[in-house]
């Protein structure tokens, strides 16, 4: 059709600032997406490992078995298991030292979880911000793009004794362009961020709920040591 778009055709015959606009914009959208693809593997990996810890550690099995199990994954833990480790691992060290302030040892106990918890939110919630810098620009980068093609149009009208839209439209339609690519790159920055936002956020709270529910598990389970002592030396001494 003679009334067709040929879009490379508008970009080849771009003026040079328009072009790099351009290629500004492609890298922006390239590189988006690339995070979007690794974001969403990553925040997808973070929830099945969350929900098989879960379940997996509400299932009525023996602490100590767990954290051995989890440990012997030599580094590869994370989410929830690298949450649970370094609690357990923290409670347990105070406890051998000899802690017999119940307030100090899960005090420890918190702190190396939440030290841990922060990290992990940390490695998901990276790369977010480059998403939300390029829905934030892209916009404005491509208006840049557009306002300077059709100043150099317009400026091309001033050696022409006669102005028609048949002569200005070429012009115009190059410098648009520009305004066309940033809203193809800045549209799905804008809806990954908020919607992995929202899923990190989601996990931040399964991370932190978390941290409270095995908090008030190590709690009870001093209170069970701290009364199991008489009955193991009534034991021994039979």
């Amino acid at each position: 059709m003679n009334g067709s778009i040929n879009i490379l055709d508008l970009v080849i015959h771009a003026s040079l600032p328009v072009k790099f606009v351009l290629a500004v914009l492609i890298f922006f959208s390239f590189a988006s997406w690339v995070i979007i693809f690794r974001k969403k593997a990553m925040l997808d990996a973070a929830t099945r490992d969350a929900d098989g810890f879960e379940e997996r550690f509400w299932s009525g099995a023996d602490l100590a078995a767990l954290f051995r199990e989890v440990s012997n994954r030599a580094g590869d833990a994370g989410g929830l298991a690298a949450v649970f480790e370094s609690g357990f691992r923290e409670f347990v060290r105070q406890r051998q030292r000899g802690g017999e302030d119940r307030r100090a040892v899960m005090e420890a106990s918190e702190r190396a979880m939440r030290v841990v918890g922060t990290r992990e939110v940390e490695k998901l919630e990276s790369n977010l911000e480059f998403l939300a810098n390029v829905g934030s620009i892209s916009t404005y980068v491509g208006l840049f793009g557009t306002v300077w093609g059709i100043m150099i149009a317009f400026q091309g009208l001033g050696s022409l004794k006669q102005a028609t839209i048949a002569t200005v439209a070429p012009g115009i339609s190059e410098a648009l362009v520009a305004t066309a690519m940033g809203l193809v790159a800045a549209i799905p920055a804008v809806w990954a961020y908020n919607r992995y936002s929202t899923r990190l956020e989601r996990l931040t709270t399964r991370y932190d709920t978390f941290q409270e529910e095995l908090s008030s598990v190590l709690h009870r389970q001093m209170q069970a040591d701290a009364a199991a002592p008489p009955a193991r030396a009534e034991a021994r001494s039979r």
